[in-house]
Order: structure tokens, then sequence, then C-alpha cells
């Protein structure tokens, strides 16, 4: 039976409650790391064939000649979400030279990449791709999300990156700069 003793006991257990949650120090997102993994040697990268927002197909093979950058995400992922700002601020800074950002979703439709990207403050000029069926991120060797990859010059992965990144970082600028300068 439902009476004052229960709602005063449920009342204290509802304030221990909301005081226990308030006085939970959350931790805060970890920082994006900015190291990059070399390959040694260098693999060829795979095929890469996919449309981007606008039905045009990209081809990984097409953009022999210049570094690609290669980044598996999806919207649902927090750290997908924190690198994508600097992937652009990456693309702005590397205006004028041979490099390439690709970001391959996985398994969303346009509307649901359209609306994500709605929301950035920075939108994005680089070729976001369709991966609906997953079958390019079952082909490469994607492990989790957000994974990258940068390709060479030559069509060779050159560095692998697990996990959420500062692409604009100086570190990852210089490494990404030596591809470039590479014949």
């Amino acid at each position: 039976m439902w009476n004052a003793t229960n709602k005063l006991a449920l009342g204290g257990l509802t304030g221990f409650l909301f005081l226990g949650l308030t006085n939970l120090s959350w931790a805060a997102d970890p920082p994006l790391q900015v190291s990059l993994v070399p390959y040694k040697p260098r693999l060829t990268a795979l095929g890469l064939a996919l449309k981007d927002l606008d039905g045009k197909t990209i081809t990984l093979a097409s953009l022999k000649g210049k570094v690609v950058v290669v980044n598996f995400w999806a919207t649902w992922c927090p750290p997908c979400r924190r690198e994508f700002p600097s992937m652009e601020r990456l693309r702005e800074k590397m205006s004028g030279k041979p490099v390439v950002i690709l970001a391959v979703n996985e398994g969303e439709n346009a509307e649901t990449i359209e609306q994500f990207v709605s929301t950035l403050d920075l939108q994005p000029a680089f070729p976001i791709l369709l991966d609906q069926d997953s079958g390019a991120m079952a082909f490469w060797p994607v492990r989790g999300l957000p994974t990258t990859y940068i390709v060479d010059k030559r069509g060779r992965m050159a560095y692998q990156a697990i996990g959420g990144r500062e692409f604009d970082h100086p570190e990852i600028i210089k490494r990404i700069n030596q591809l470039v300068r590479e014949k």
C-alpha cells in the first residue's frame, strides 16, 4: 500500500540518486590524438570506388599522384564527429597542394549525413563518400571507427590511425607534407 512513509522513503531515495548523479565527475572526452602509425613496408592501397553526396563516383585510382587521406567514419561515432572540423581545417591548410581528403561514411544514408553536416560550424568542402553496405569498410583493414589511412602519391598506404585525430595538428601536417615532397 502506498502511504506517506513510502513516499518519504522514495523521495529520500530520489534525492540520494539525484545528488549521487550530480556529484559524479564525468570524464571529459579524451583529447584527439596526433600520432600516425607508419606502414613499413608501405602496402598498395586497396581499391575504392564510391559515390559522393552528389552521386558522382570517386575512385582512389583516379587520385594517383596525390596524397589521399581516407577516413572511415559515422555520424553516431563521437570521436568521428569531433575530428570532422579538423579535417576541413587540414583541407584548407593543404589548399594548392596535391592532397585530397575522402570521408567514407559507414552504413548511413545521404539524409542522415547532410543533417549532421548542417550542424557543423565549419562546413566540409572535401568529398563525403557513401559506403551504405559497408563493403569498402569490409574490404579495407578497418577494425573500428574512426579509422584513417594516408595514402602516398604512388597509391601505397603510408600511415594508419585508429581513433580520433586532430588532423590539422603540426605533427600530422608535417607527415603529410613529407609525403607531398616525395617523388
